[in-house]
């Protein structure tokens, strides 16, 4: 099914096919082909497609038909004659993905008749240049929840003329703690709207957001066939906590892996091992949401060169790193849950490429790993490398006394802790004596 059978307008296809091939790209992809249609028709829609299928063509592309065909009806609406009103409204939970969807757009709308002004905002950095880019108004803004309600606050932007909402990536949305600015991000915004929702998976706080703003939507959901399944090898390696940093070192050099993405839990752990590495002569960078927006870029930029080996990321922040090869990702510390496991390893093995996914797995996460092996419905089998041979042993059930394995939302509390302590020494808390 090409391009040309999902219901653009005559009149706005040649310029998009034309922008399209400068991007390679020659058919849509199934998202595309599912949701193209139904948001032309002006529907609202709930869409699930795995990462990297195609998620922001699938709602930038219509979006930017609508604003040609208003620019028919209203000449002089996105020529400059006259202050641009904001029709299109994206909202991220990042940074890095406002820059790469804003990206995208301007290159969807390169050929265009009129000029589009795509607005890219967020958080991080001085909110003065963009009060001065949004001067003139914009016909798409692509935002990060907080500095758009600041803008707004500013009076540097209006939301009155919003014709159609995305959320990209809603479930980060919500997860990331944007629920209240959303709460006030809606209230802005006019009741009679197009309401778009994007995400790899839709937990029940999505659910339940979507059933009170949208009308009647079309839910589409898109699972990759199994002959596109990325080619990625899993490995497990037992090790001690405290050899991790040595072990990554290690694999690093004799593996010799040119690039690695490696995932931690906290912004402290990025920055201890980057600097572990660095001291080994490894070229590495911690990269998490406490380092400027300057330096977050300059990270990504050399990272893409290779002139960087190592990224060292906790989970927000790598939601943003969009490599197309990248073949080796490291789970230093392992994942909260176990669709976070499936976000982290597909970060390798994509565009037809193979990647290898490494987990590092301790005496106190076996467990958790074993629990996300589970609900994957994967066996991963345990290695040990010469050398690294983990020591350390926990007695039955000290680290999971509820059986969960740590996973989020379920982990056991302080209390629960206490106990499982006291039953492994043989003493009750001195709150039972």
């Amino acid at each position: 099914m090409p391009f040309t059978s999902l219901g653009f307008s005559p009149d706005f296809l040649p310029p998009l096919l034309r922008a399209l091939g400068d991007k390679g790209y020659r058919t849509p992809t199934a998202i595309q082909r599912a949701a193209i249609p139904v948001i032309l028709q002006g529907g609202d829609v709930v869409a699930s497609a795995q990462t990297g299928s195609g998620k922001t063509a699938a709602f930038a592309l219509p979006l930017l038909q609508q604003l040609a065909l208003a620019a028919a009806v209203t000449p002089g609406a996105t020529t400059g004659r006259a202050p641009r009103r904001t029709q299109g409204l994206v909202l991220v939970p990042t940074r890095e993905l406002a820059a790469q969807v804003g990206e995208a757009i301007v290159g969807f709308a390169r050929y265009s008749a009129q000029r589009v002004k795509v607005a890219v905002v967020f958080g991080g950095v001085s909110i003065n240049p963009q009060m001065m880019n949004l001067r003139g108004g914009a016909d798409i803004v692509v935002a990060t929840p907080g500095r758009l309600l600041d803008l707004v606050e500013h009076n540097a932007l209006s939301l009155a003329a919003v014709s159609t909402l995305v959320l990209d990536e809603a479930d980060r949305l919500l997860e990331l703690g944007f629920g209240e600015e959303l709460g006030r991000i809606l209230a802005l915004l006019p009741a009679n709207r197009q309401n778009l929702f994007f995400s790899a998976t839709f937990p029940p706080a999505i659910e339940a957001l979507a059933a009170g703003m949208l009308r009647e939507p079309r839910r589409i959901e898109v699972q990759a066939p199994p002959q596109l399944e990325p080619d990625i090898t899993q490995r497990a390696i037992e090790v001690d906590a405290r050899c991790r940093t040595q072990l990554l070192r290690h694999l690093v050099q004799t593996e010799k892996w040119s690039r690695v993405l490696v995932f931690v839990a906290t912004k402290h752990a990025a920055e201890i091992v980057a600097d572990k590495l660095r001291k080994a002569a490894i070229e590495a960078e911690p990269f998490h949401g406490e380092l400027s927006q300057g330096k977050r870029t300059q990270v990504l930029h050399d990272f893409k060169l290779s002139s960087v080996q190592v990224v060292v990321a906790t989970d927000v922040a790598a939601r943003g790193i969009d490599i197309a090869q990248m073949p080796v990702v490291v789970n230093y510390d392992l994942p909260r849950s176990a669709v976070d496991y499936t976000h982290r390893i597909g970060r390798t093995g994509r565009a037809g490429e193979s990647g290898l996914a490494v987990s590092f797995v301790t005496a106190a996460s076996q467990a958790h790993f074993k629990l996300i092996e589970k609900r994957q419905r994967i066996s991963v089998p345990r290695e040990q490398l010469a050398g690294f041979e983990p020591l350390e042993v926990l007695a039955p059930n000290a680290a999971d006394p509820s059986g969960t394995g740590g996973i989020k939302g379920k982990r056991p509390s302080k209390k629960d802790k206490l106990r499982a302590a006291a039953a492994a020494s043989g003493e009750l808390p001195p709150a039972q004596k």
